[in-house]
């Protein structure tokens, strides 16, 4: 059995904080700025439409990542409070499950999305003139599915054993490489928006093989057996159960995205769509730093509450709210400062621009609360409560889904951007319904902490 003097048994919670949070947060912005370049070669290189079909594909990404993120957070979480309580067998278990689990969906997604790919891109709103564009796009990503879901769970799986620099690591090698690619397949080999997929799964296949190395290295906290490559009931019902906050959020996330593509071409047409996958770009810039810090944060919180060290966990919320709030802060202001200059980065077409300039500026004029939201949902994945962090999935996107069904009635186009910011006031207040009453049960644990040891 491995020792149990474990990384995030560090005393000082701001180091460790920064530690964890630094590199997730240099990942995540990487592959934002990934998905910023990408979108940029793609516009400059194809066209606006093929931004479009970029857009349309997005749902089936989502998906991916619902699966992916449900397995890995809900996995992190159990691997997290396992490795606090020194179980390790219990951690590794957990590990093989996560594997397993993620290959067979990655091959049975890649299967049936081929099968019915003209279906589905038709059903997400892609009219005749992006449909050749995305289903382009869409056939070779689907080929990519079992590495970027591999990918992506065995992140949080990293993080949950306090290895924050392999996941960034992880990040950046997909991240870079598809930015070489990008240009080489896309304006070198002629290959237009093939060229974007292929660059995409290339470099997740990369990322992949560096994984595999690091798991049989010896140099995680984690080790492989076979006879953990079964799937165990009780396991996969506590990661199913933790981690389906993240695949709601996410499926909500892949429908909501097909109801606003198809809302947006009724009431914008297909520029209007091109508009949201660059105006999604930006969001993701600014937004992927917070889940950086949340994620930093979730293995510290996680295995100080198997620890029962409530006070460690108190802290670093508090720093993590901090953060969070300066960065979306300071994200809010650029971007409503200059969103004719983004925009143009993306495309010089003289539509989208007249119409992306005020878009961008209704869009996130809510985003400085957007970092608290993250940190509390963040809070109760972390601690195993799935009742509450499922609870503010649900909200969120039930916020979201019916606000789009109103306001464009009301509002036009117009409607479809007012969307955004709503949800995130009214979601702010929810979060905060739920978070204050958990501070104030570390602070009663820690004082029936101390009594028994008195």
């Amino acid at each position: 059995m491995k020792s149990n003097n474990h990384i995030l048994a560090d005393e000082k919670v701001g180091r460790l904080l920064v530690n964890l949070s630094a590199p997730a947060m240099v990942g995540m912005f990487v592959m934002a700025l990934y998905n910023v370049v990408d979108t940029i070669f793609v516009g400059r290189g194809v066209g606006a439409m093929a931004i479009a079909g970029i857009t349309i594909v997005f749902p089936i990404q989502l998906l991916v990542m619902a699966i992916a993120m449900m397995v890995g957070i809900g996995g992190a979480s159990v691997i997290s409070r396992a490795l606090g309580a020194g179980d390790y067998e219990k951690a590794n278990t957990t590990f093989g499950n996560v594997l397993l689990s993620i290959v067979i969906f990655g091959f049975s997604l890649a299967l049936l999305g081929n099968i019915f790919i003209d279906e589905l891109l038709a059903l997400f709103g892609a009219s005749d003139t992006i449909l050749p564009f995305a289903r382009d796009y869409a056939q070779i990503i689907l080929l990519g599915t079992v590495f970027f879901s591999f990918s992506m769970a065995s992140n949080n799986v990293i993080r949950s054993e306090g290895r924050a620099k392999v996941a960034m690591t992880t990040m950046l090698i997909s991240a870079i490489l598809n930015i070489i690619l990008d240009p080489i397949f896309i304006f070198g080999f002629k290959w237009g928006i093939k060229g974007a997929a292929a660059a995409t799964v290339i470099s997740q296949v990369v990322t992949v093989l560096y994984l595999i190395y690091y798991f049989c290295s010896g140099k995680s906290s984690l080790t492989v057996h076979f006879r953990n490559l079964r799937l165990n009931r009780l396991i996969m019902r506590e990661i199913v159960a933790v981690g389906s906050p993240s695949l709601i959020r996410q499926l909500s996330a892949s429908a909501l995205v097909v109801v606003i593509n198809n809302t947006l071409r009724v009431y914008g047409g297909d520029f209007s769509i091109a508009l949201f996958g660059i105006m999604h770009r930006m969001l993701m810039f600014v937004s992927m730093p917070l889940f950086g810090i949340a994620q930093g944060m979730q293995p510290i919180v996680g295995f100080n509450y198997g620890a029962k060290r409530y006070d460690k966990a108190k802290r670093v919320l508090a720093l993590s709210n901090k953060a969070t709030t300066i960065v979306s802060t300071v994200g809010a202001i650029v971007l409503f400062l200059f969103p004719k200059a983004i925009i143009s980065v993306f495309t010089n077409d003289p539509e989208i621009i007249r119409m992306g300039i005020p878009a961008v500026r209704i869009f996130i004029v809510a985003l400085p609360v957007f970092g608290f939201q993250v940190v509390g949902s963040t809070l109760f994945q972390a601690i195993g409560k799935a009742k509450q962090a499922l609870f503010l999935t649900v909200s969120r996107q039930v916020f979201l889904i019916t606000l789009i069904l109103i306001l464009p009635r009301l509002y036009g186009l117009t409607g479809v951007w007012m969307t955004f910011p709503a949800t995130d006031i009214l979601f702010f207040f929810v979060t905060l319904w739920l978070y204050l009453p958990q501070i104030r049960k570390f602070d009663r644990d820690m004082l029936i902490l101390q009594g028994v040891s008195s």
